[in-house]
């Protein structure tokens, strides 16, 4: 193979996902959390973040669709995790990353994307051996990594938050049909940011968007590596 695919994102996308492998302490009773998706989500849709530039950012709230200057013909990581996309972005604060989204998509698209999805690496909880894993990733059009979640606080947590990068020939399907809406969270962001300054780390965290287990059948949950 050539280059990590932890390097093989979009430019018109904020940041590659975090590259630090999963650590496990076989000592830790709650270690059947550690790869569990957490979401906002309703009966039909489930929201995932990005960041972006306000370039790609302001045409995309006002079409309400992914429009130029965001292309399809390179890798884009979506993320059910705010936290984790706070971490990464600074609070919208790196250059690049200064509009935060929230992308409600359809589960049956979500559902898609997990169904295709191969992992970063090869981890012995989901595949045979690294040769089995190497035949799937060559043609995978759909990556997914397990990253460190993160508190509000900015404190590395226990458990993993999922990345799932969708590959250029997937990603019309992303942008055409399963993109419900996109909001645009940045004001948000910022004055969640500005009371975690301030000290009011409990006025920010009452601003946090709802996030709890999410649902996966078993032939998903195996795929994936979710515990």
């Amino acid at each position: 193979m050539s280059a990590s695919p932890t390097y093989l994102t979009a430019r018109n996308e904020e940041i590659a996902p975090d590259s630090t492998p999963p650590q496990h302490n076989p000592a830790r009773k709650d270690m059947t959390n550690d790869f569990e998706i957490r979401a906002d989500y309703d009966r039909d849709s489930i929201v995932v973040y990005q960041a972006y530039s306000e370039q790609i950012a302001v045409p995309a709230v006002a079409a309400q669709r992914f429009v130029p200057p965001f292309s399809t013909n390179r890798m884009t990581w979506i993320k059910p995790s705010f936290r984790w996309l706070m971490h990464r972005s600074n609070w919208a604060r790196k250059p690049g990353q200064e509009r935060i989204l929230a992308v409600r998509i359809s589960r049956i698209g979500w559902a898609e994307a997990l169904g295709q999805a191969v992992l970063t690496s090869p981890e012995r909880r989901v595949y045979a051996d690294s040769a089995e894993w190497r035949k799937l990733f060559a043609h995978a059009m759909v990556h997914v990594q397990w990253d460190p979640e993160y508190s509000l606080r900015d404190a590395k947590l226990d458990h993993r938050s999922i990345q799932v990068g969708l590959s250029r020939h997937i990603i019309d399907r992303y942008v055409d049909e399963w993109t419900l809406e996109i909001r645009d969270l940045t004001p948000l962001v910022h004055k969640m940011s500005a009371q975690l300054r301030e000290g009011r780390a409990d006025r920010a965290k009452a601003l946090l968007p709802p996030e709890r287990p999410y649902p996966l059948d078993a032939e998903l949950a195996q795929r994936v590596g979710a515990s």
